[in-house]
């Protein structure tokens, strides 16, 4: 397949132009995603002071500005200690409730456990601290940006609008390189948004057109961009598979936490939207809860859309009340925490880019539970135990078998 032969060349001896534009808004968020966890990760390393020479772009008043890469990297680290990615998982008040929940008396409960990280005022604080350097800013005109440099955006973050990529056509010499996290707007669009349907092939036409290179994290996603890119009138696009990066914080396997040695649980990661399979695992539980004692589901994730029916199953479920317990705000320590005393990590999703989820999983020792789809096979080869997405009562099994003390399946996932 082509590789991004000669734009990797040049970049061992090219400034890198990192676009922190995004990374700059996340300090509204309360904690990461997974593509949050990829963005921070490639900027630090492009953007760290050890790096050498490098720079940074955002998008201003005035639209896309060269920025200085300290205070870009400045920022990151305090949206990072916002989050609290830089503590341990004791200290954050949703780990902490989590674990509260998952050691209590579920039938209980007079609704659904659900537990999010309150923006108090320190959070307020924290979060202008984060900010506030960029508010007036207007940086440095981008026909400053070093000649033969390379411009790398990770996240497509504005690219739906051609007026932010017009500074390239003026600089022909600036190699503009994207990360493509995947085309699932375009493939699967009943699972989005009717606008983010709509601007993905925008985004996608953007990058195909004027794109010196482009990094996917999987095969399947290259093959896909191919096809799209030859649409477009670019089959020679240069196109480079990298695995996504793994954060640190899960690249060794740990103990479970003491206080939840022996807790029955299991995890799902993720936003809650259509193409994660929420609704199917629901059903699993409520036929779990007629067990004489049920595993608890821990769903690490915040709402998002065209899940109406997932919600009233989690609001309204007497069934799932005891069980349950909804995560939103969940620092990336306190998730790995929980995966460490989890049954498993369970991935029903109809359709993945990539799967971080369950990278991360795997490099912490967590077994996975996940549908049998050709984004996962690429991530976790015969290590993950798959089931088919549609396949109900084989979801249920394999939550009754992981479930069993000594388990020999589960076993035999480790």
């Amino acid at each position: 397949m082509p590789q991004l032969t000669s734009t990797a060349t040049d970049a061992a001896r090219s400034i890198v132009i990192y676009d922190v534009t995004r990374i700059v808004t996340r300090a509204l968020n309360a904690a990461p995603n997974g593509i949050d966890r990829v963005d921070f990760a490639l900027a630090r390393h492009f953007l760290a002071r050890s790096a050498g020479e490098r720079g940074a772009l955002i998008c201003t008043a005035i639209g896309p500005r060269l920025a200085d890469p300290d205070s870009a990297l400045e920022t990151i680290e305090g949206v990072e200690s916002l989050w609290r990615e830089d503590g341990d998982a004791g200290e954050d008040e949703v780990y902490r409730a989590v674990v509260a929940a998952l050691l209590s008396n579920g039938s209980t409960r007079a609704s659904m456990t659900r537990v999010k990280r309150s923006p108090n005022l320190s959070f307020l604080e924290r979060n202008w601290q984060a900010m506030r350097r960029w508010a007036p800013y207007l940086g440095r005109p981008t026909g400053e940006a070093p000649r033969g440099a390379i411009y790398f955006n990770v996240t497509q973050f504005l690219v739906d609008r051609s007026w932010y990529l017009r500074w390239l056509t003026a600089r022909p010499d600036v190699k503009p390189v994207f990360f493509v996290h995947d085309l699932l707007p375009i493939e699967a669009p009943e699972f989005f948004r009717a606008r983010e349907a709509m601007l993905h092939p925008r985004r996608m036409s953007n990058v195909c057109r004027c794109g010196a290179g482009v990094v996917v994290g999987s095969q399947a996603v290259a093959e896909r961009l191919r096809q799209f890119a030859a649409e477009c009138g670019r089959p020679e696009l240069p196109i480079c598979v990298a695995r996504l990066p793994v954060s640190p914080v899960f690249s060794s396997r740990a103990e479970p936490p003491a206080a939840l040695v022996g807790v029955n649980y299991f995890v799902i990661c993720g936003t809650i939207e259509p193409r994660k399979n929420l609704l199917t695992l629901l059903n699993v539980w409520r036929a779990l809860a007629r067990d004489t004692a049920p595993p608890k589901l821990v769903i690490v994730g915040k709402r998002g859309w065209l899940s109406a029916a997932v919600i009233e199953m989690l609001e309204r479920s007497d069934a799932l009340r005891p069980h349950v317990i909804e995560a939103g705000g969940l620092s990336t320590p306190g998730l790995r925490s929980l995966l460490a005393g989890a049954r498993a990590l369970l991935m029903p999703s109809f359709a993945e880019g990539f799967g971080l989820p369950v990278a991360e999983a795997l490099a912490a020792g967590t077994p996975v539970i996940a549908s049998d789809i050709e984004a996962f096979r690429e991530v976790g080869g015969d290590a993950i135990d798959y089931v088919d997405p549609l396949d109900g009562l084989g979801w249920l099994q394999a939550v009754r078998d992981y479930s069993t003390p000594q388990s020999p399946r589960r076993r035999a996932a480790l």
